[in-house]
């Protein structure tokens, strides 16, 4: 298989993750982009010796630390909050933490890209938990209409410090909720209930509150499409509960939440 067809499938995950580790779309896009042209203009970048996604983010790790490639100025209030909050975080610690969570890497095929040591990898994610667990708690909103996921979430949430302020089964049930507890987060699926649209209550609840919106859904092709605007902040069920947390924690890192009464 050439390599072309090697790196194709592996490229809207690859996307997704550095839209988590800029906060933007646009220059998140841009540095999958340089990595790209970093492996056609030097074949030798990329490890055939390593697993092809493991030697894609490696290569893409090596762009992230040394590119010269801006990330694209934010045209979003919510993204130059995001900008401002990251440059006062550890890189290597938010990275270590979405890759083995978010991206579902192993430790050792972390360090295998940062070019580490294991044991190495696991002290970043673990000061990185701790750095997100000390962070702001929020106001969540919870749209999902199978009940032992939508009680699995609220379980989940109040652990880590969260106030879930509604779960809503429908588009509808939850626009009200929205307009009625004003949360500061959202996480939602795509099927809802009486066949309504998670998708469809997402935009019009951003219609009316700039929040960041954490997409748990079983069809995430109908999300990573190309076009814009793509979700940064996007799980696939069956979803593990460490990345459904990590997401969160992250996610807030790019919008300032409101304290919990």
């Amino acid at each position: 298989m050439v390599l072309s067809q090697q790196l194709a499938p592996q490229l809207p995950p690859l996307r997704r993750y550095a839209r988590a580790l800029t906060g933007s779309q646009k220059s998140g896009d841009a540095y999958v982009a340089a990595t790209i042209q970093a492996i056609l203009d030097d074949r030798t970048l990329f490890d055939l010796g390593l697993p092809t996604r493991v030697a894609l983010y490696k290569v893409f790790h090596s762009i992230w630390s040394t590119s010269t490639v801006e990330p694209a100025i934010p045209d979003q209030p919510m993204e130059a909050m995001a900008q401002t909050r990251l440059a006062q975080l550890p890189a290597m610690h938010r990275q270590a933490l979405l890759l083995t969570t978010i991206e579902s890497f192993t430790v050792e095929d972390v360090a295998r890209i940062f070019g580490t040591e294991v044991a190495d990898v696991h002290a970043l994610v673990s000061q990185a938990r701790d750095e997100i667990h000390a962070q702001t708690r929020a106001r969540v909103l919870v749209i999902e209409d199978e009940a032992l996921i939508a009680l699995d979430l609220t379980d989940m949430l109040t652990r880590l410090g969260h106030n879930v302020v509604a779960v809503a089964d429908t588009a509808g049930t939850a626009i009200e909720a929205a307009q009625r507890h004003r949360p500061d987060i959202v996480l939602a699926d795509i099927q809802l209930a009486d066949g309504s649209n998670g998708i469809d209550a997402v935009n019009s609840i951003l219609s009316e509150i700039k929040l960041p919106v954490i997409f748990i859904t079983a069809y995430p092709e109908r999300l990573l499409t190309g076009e814009k605007p793509e979700p940064t902040w996007l799980i696939p069920k069956p979803f593990r509960r460490e990345t459904v947390a990590a997401a969160v924690s992250q996610a807030l890192f790019f919008h300032p939440a409101r304290e919990v009464a």
